[in-house]
C-alpha cells in the first residue's frame, strides 16, 4: 500500500507540474507566434527567434502549419530542448517560433529526481518499520504455534506465556495476545481433564485390587467343577484388566525407570512368541544386539503377538531385520481410527471384543524405551505393527510431561 500510495502520488505530481510548466511554455511561444505573424503581414521582420521555414523546424509542425493549423511541439534544437510554435502563411509556408526550454525541463527533471528520492525514502522507511512490526507480530506467531505443536505432541505443560495475555499487563492486548491466552487456556483445561482422568484410572485400579485379591483366594477354595472354571476365568480376566489399568496409569505419569541391558533381538522375539503359547512363526533376516529394557521390550511384543493372534488370522509372523521389529497377520487390518490417531484405550471397532489397551500398553512401554512403534495394513492385507528400536541408549526425561498413551 505504502510503495502503490508512493507512486500514485508522484505520478500526479509530475503530470500537474509536467502540465502547468509546458502550459506556460505554450502559452508564451503562441504569444510570440501571434505577434510575428502581426509584423510578418504588416511588412515588417517577424522578430528575434522566429522564421519562414526554419530549417531545424519538425516535419510534423511544419505539415500542420501549412494544413492552415496552429501548433505547438517540443522538440531538440541545437541540442537543447526547444519549445516549437508554428502557424501558416501566404505561399504555402510555415512561420515558425523557437522558445528555449532548457529551464523548465530542468525544473521537470529535478522535480522527477526529487520524487524518486523521497518515494524511495519514504518506502524504505516504511519497509523497515513495517518489516519490524511485522517480525515481532510473527515472532509471537511462530512461538503460538510451536507451542500449539508442542501440545498435540502430549505436552500440555507447554504454554506460550504472552506478557500482553495476562491479566494486569500494562501493554493492550493484540489479537496475537487473544489466541496466545485462549491456547493457554485450552492447554489448562485439556491438562486438568487428562489429569482426573489419570486419577481416576489409577484410584479404581488400586481400588480393585483388595477385592480382587480376596475373590481370587475364595474362588481357589470352591470345589472342583465347571462353575468353578468359569468363575476363576473371570476372576482371572478382571485381574488382567486390573493390572492392565495399573500399569496405564504408570505409564500415564511418565517416570517410569528403565533397567537396560544387551539384548538380542532374535532370541527374545523367539522366547517372546513360546511365552504366548505359540500360533506365530518368528522370521529372523538379520540379528541386532540392541541396549534395552529386557521385561519392557518383551512386553510390547508380547501385546503386538497376543493382538495379532486375537483380532487377525494366521499366519503370524514376527520379522527382526536389524532394530526393526514387525508383527503382522492375515486379518482385516488395523480399523481406520487406529491408523489416523493410534490405539485409545477401551475403544473397539468391527465387533472386535478386548478393551483396547494392550495396544495402549505397547505403545507406552515402546516410548519409554525409546522406540518408535507405529501401525499399518498391508497392501495385500493384514494388520502390520513397526517396532524401530533405538540404537543407543535410552535416556527417559524424569521432568518429561506424562504421555498420553
Amino acid at each position: 500500500m505504502c510503495c502503490a500510495l508512493a507512486a500514485l502520488l508522484g505520478v500526479l505530481v509530475h503530470v500537474s507540474v509536467t502540465g502547468q510548466t509546458v502550459g506556460q511554455a505554450r502559452d508564451l511561444a503562441l504569444t510570440r507566434l501571434s505577434e510575428a505573424t502581426a509584423a510578418y503581414q504588416a511588412g515588417d521582420s517577424p522578430g528575434p527567434g522566429a522564421r519562414v521555414d526554419p530549417p531545424g523546424l519538425p516535419a510534423s509542425l511544419r505539415a500542420l502549419a501549412v494544413g492552415g493549423e496552429r501548433g505547438t511541439m517540443v522538440a531538440r534544437h541545437h541540442g537543447r530542448p526547444t519549445m516549437w510554435a508554428a502557424g501558416p502563411v501566404d505561399g504555402g509556408r510555415a512561420l515558425a517560433v523557437a522558445v528555449d526550454y532548457s529551464q523548465q525541463a530542468r525544473t521537470i527533471d529535478g522535480l522527477d529526481r526529487a520524487i524518486l528520492w523521497s518515494s524511495a525514502l519514504a518506502i524504505g522507511a516504511t519497509v523497515l518499520v513495517g518489516a519490524f512490526a511485522v517480525t515481532r507480530v510473527t515472532r509471537r506467531l511462530h512461538a503460538t504455534a510451536r507451542v500449539a505443536r508442542r501440545i498435540s505432541a502430549g505436552d500440555l505443560d507447554a504454554r506460550v506465556g504472552d506478557p500482553r495475555a495476562e491479566q494486569g499487563s500494562a501493554r493492550p492486548q493484540d489479537e496475537v495476545a487473544a489466541v496466545a491466552a485462549a491456547l493457554d487456556s485450552m492447554a489448562a483445561s485439556l491438562q486438568g481433564k487428562l489429569l482426573a482422568e489419570q486419577r481416576f484410572t489409577a484410584d479404581v485400579a488400586h481400588e480393585l485390587r483388595t477385592p480382587l485379591t480376596g475373590l481370587h483366594a475364595a474362588a481357589e477354595l470352591l470345589p472342583p467343577g465347571r462353575p468353578t472354571e468359569l468363575v476363576r476365568d473371570r476372576v482371572a480376566a478382571l485381574r488382567t484388566l486390573t493390572e492392565d489399568l495399573l500399569e496405564i496409569s504408570r505409564l500415564d505419569t511418565g517416570r517410569e525407570r528403565l533397567d537396560v541391558d544387551t539384548e538380542h533381538l532374535g532370541p527374545l522375539a523367539e522366547r517372546v512368541v513360546r511365552a504366548s503359547g505359540g500360533g506365530a512363526e518368528v522370521r529372523v533376516v538379520r540379528d541386532a544386539a540392541v541396549e534395552t529394557d529386557r521385561r519392557r521390550l518383551e512386553r510390547v511384543l508380547g501385546n503386538l503377538v497376543a493382538n495379532a493372534r486375537r483380532h487377525g488370522r494366521a499366519p503370524v509372523v514376527v520379522t527382526v531385520d536389524g532394530p526393526v521389529v514387525t508383527v503382522r497377520d492375515h486379518g482385516d487390518g488395523y480399523p481406520d481410527y487406529l491408523l489416523k490417531h493410534g490405539p485409545q484405550r477401551f475403544r473397539t471397532e468391527g465387533g472386535a471384543k478386548g478393551h483396547g489397551l494392550g495396544l495402549t500398553i505397547a505403545r507406552g512401554q515402546a516410548e519409554v524405551l525409546g522406540a518408535r512403534l507405529t501401525f499399518t495394513n498391508a497392501e495385500d492385507g493384514g494388520a502390520v505393527a513397526t517396532l524401530l528400536l533405538s540404537t543407543r541408549h535410552p535416556q527417559p526425561d524424569p521432568d518429561a510431561p506424562p504421555g498420553t498413551s
